[in-house]
């Protein structure tokens, strides 16, 4: 998914000095945003105040949409660089096109993993004929320096293992939780997990301490370590836990999101990480005058051109602790 923002600022993120190195819980609310034609997403990362969660940089939380009769998700062809895509629905389709020929149609519980490493392009819509309801979550996960210029690639897993427990499925969607593994690639140590908890369930999550965490809200009323957290929202937990208390008020699904923190710093415009302004500037022209990012066949429309970059050069973040 692209970020369709037509005043798109650089930010620096990443660097270990912004984590906070014990359990808290700071509660993030989203920017909402425009997506195309009928789909409005919340964006809880990048955020004022938290720009990533281990490698997670990017979130977008979106619907349940009712697009019975709206043409859906119409995300155009557009480029992207040193990260991974994560599609992950709960409800509808979405059809993905990318500059290797991939064509592959997304559903709910399917991982739809796509890594851009030195460049590529793709596409996402609805299908033509699709569900009438829309809900999902795209991610970004940063790429670091030593896989950023990695092979492009695009996986498609139908089956993801899961972790059980009384009022609790969990499905690995990327990395490692509680022994079970994600086919997904992944390139630093990572764990995102689907969290469906039924009506009146408790239960206590393993996590890794060296890991910093963040729980997305994605339907129904649940608490999370005693915080309740609702659809849109996402909790930042920090790090140091060796488990996680979940209670489910109603039925409930939540998205597990964790990893080490992130080394390096880096850099992130558009639809791309780089890990310096001039990187950024370069794929911006390799986008709008070259032939680095491919093409996506099969689109009906064009490609989406860049924003303009900001005239201003990029300025060190300050520390948030």
């Amino acid at each position: 998914m692209s970020n369709l923002d037509r005043q798109a600022a650089l930010s620096v993120c990443g660097g270990r000095g912004f984590v906070v190195p014990e359990p808290v819980r700071e509660l993030l609310a989203p920017r909402h945003v425009r997506l195309g034609e009928s789909t409005e997403v919340r964006r809880l990362l990048p955020n004022l105040g938290r720009r990533m969660v281990g490698a997670w940089a990017f979130v977008d939380h979106y619907g349940p949409d009712d697009i019975a009769d709206e043409p859906g998700m119409q995300v155009p062809p557009h480029p992207h660089m040193g990260l991974q895509t994560v599609s992950w629905l709960h409800e509808g389709e979405v059809l993905h096109r990318d500059s290797l020929g991939s064509l592959e149609t997304i559903r709910p519980r399917e991982l739809g993993l796509m890594t851009s490493g030195r460049a590529i392009s793709h596409s996402e819509e609805s299908p033509r004929s699709h569900a009438a309801l829309l809900h999902g979550a795209q991610l970004w996960v940063a790429l670091p320096d030593a896989h950023r210029t990695v092979e492009p690639h695009f996986q498609h897993h139908k089956d993801l293992p899961t972790v059980t427990a009384p009022g609790l499925t969990a499905t690995v969607i990327l990395g490692t939780l509680d022994g079970a593994t994600s086919p997904g690639t992944a390139y630093t140590p990572i764990v995102g997990a689907d969290l469906a908890l039924s009506s009146g369930a408790e239960a206590r999550l393993p996590l890794d301490p060296d890991f910093e965490y963040a729980v997305l809200s994605m339907s129904g009323e649940a608490e999370v370590d005693g915080v309740p957290v609702l659809p849109g929202s996402m909790l930042y937990l920090g790090c140091g836990r060796t488990e996680l208390p979940l209670r489910a008020v109603s039925d409930a699904g939540l998205m597990l999101l964790g990893g080490e923190p992130f080394e390096e710093e880096i850099v992130m415009w558009w639809n791309f990480v780089g890990r310096t302004q001039d990187d950024i500037a370069r794929a911006r022209e390799d986008w709008m005058n070259g032939d680095r990012f491919g093409a996506v066949r099969g689109y009906d429309g064009a490609p989406l051109p860049a924003p303009a970059l900001p005239a201003v050069p990029l300025k060190p973040r300050g520390r948030v602790r």
